[in-house]
């Protein structure tokens, strides 16, 4: 490749946001680009894991984040296809916006590999997900016996914090699965969009405030639950309500060890097997093998009710990081 042209493709990458850091963009061995669409804990989860996966196989990862926007996320897959990898994996914004950008990198001879979400036709040849519905209902399930108590014969008021403007199917299939759970316990009086942490605490404590009947918060994502108990906090209702949420990490299992009594349970996906898996098939399709076209990840429950369990997770986080 000549001077010139490595040059463009560098400053693209720098200037799409793409990270060449620890890799040589120009190295031998397959080169996979990791696309995740906002920095949470369960996104550098999957980071960790894909790095960890191309470090065992020796070859290149080059990670980018989206930051949630549709033309970002358009703008980096082009640049990787400029870039000319042999691979992508990415979880995509969009089941129907997000089909341009990769279809044109399978049109130019890009394997494509989804993680998280997925598009619609046949642009990935393999995606690595967890059930929406089974983390929902993970949730729903260790709630149960919680709600019964606390209504007391009664349903309990409860508001949501969702990402159904960011994710709709996704953001629907946890919310549902909790739901069909505990249905018969419940009377949901409020439900919010609220998926970064900040945002949910000031839509959890107005949605509190409004509600003050509100007994119980659900959370569809690890921001969401993070925000829902900051909240509850800053109100001083510790005892008085209660959050159950989703994801996995060490800030929310170290929120349901807490002697605060407010963070109930969490379903907790696998993200480091996530990055893991997506990496691994990435690097089977370039080298022509055939893999499974819908990889599962099982989900975890994890429940204050059960600190042995959240301890052990804990310490398999720091294993898997290390």
């Amino acid at each position: 490749m000549d001077k010139s042209k490595r040059n463009f493709l560098v400053m693209a990458a720098l200037a799409a946001g793409v990270s060449l850091t620890g890799t040589s963009a120009y190295a031998e061995g397959k080169s996979i680009a990791g696309i995740v669409f906002q920095q949470d804990q369960y996104m550098r989860g999957v980071q960790i894991g894909m790095e960890k996966a191309t470090a065992e196989s020796g070859d290149q990862l080059l990670s980018a984040n989206s930051d949630s926007k549709l033309e970002k996320e358009s703008q980096l897959i082009d640049t990787y296809i400029a870039r000319g990898v042999d691979a992508i994996a990415v979880t995509p914004l969009s089941a129907d916006a997000s089909m341009t950008a990769l279809k044109k990198a399978r049109d130019a001879g890009v394997i494509v590999v989804t993680f998280g979400t997925t598009v619609n036709g046949d642009i990935a040849q393999a995606s690595v997900t967890s059930s929406n519905t089974d983390i929902g209902i993970g949730t729903g399930k260790a709630a149960v016996e919680f709600l019964k108590e606390l209504g007391g014969g009664e349903k309990v008021k409860i508001g949501t914090l969702a990402f159904k403007s960011l994710l709709p199917e996704q953001s629907d299939g946890r919310v549902n699965g909790f739901l069909s759970q505990v249905e018969d316990y419940v009377d949901v009086v409020s439900a919010q969009d609220a998926w970064l942490a900040e945002k949910a605490v000031a839509v959890a404590s107005d949605m509190l405030t409004a509600n003050p009947d509100i007994q119980v918060l659900y959370a569809a994502n690890e921001g969401g639950t993070v925000g829902a108990v900051q909240a509850v906090k800053r109100a001083g209702l510790e005892g008085k309500v209660f959050v159950f949420g989703t994801d996995g990490s060490e800030q929310l299992a170290n929120m349901l060890l807490d002697d605060d009594n407010v963070l109930q349970a969490v379903t907790a996906q696998q993200p480091l097997e996530v990055g893991r898996l997506a990496i691994d098939a990435a690097i089977k399709l370039i080298d022509g093998e055939e893999v499974e076209k819908d990889i599962s990840v099982p989900v975890l429950p994890l429940q204050r009710i059960d600190p042995e369990g959240v301890n052990a997770f804990k310490e398999g986080l720091k294993a898997l990081t290390n």
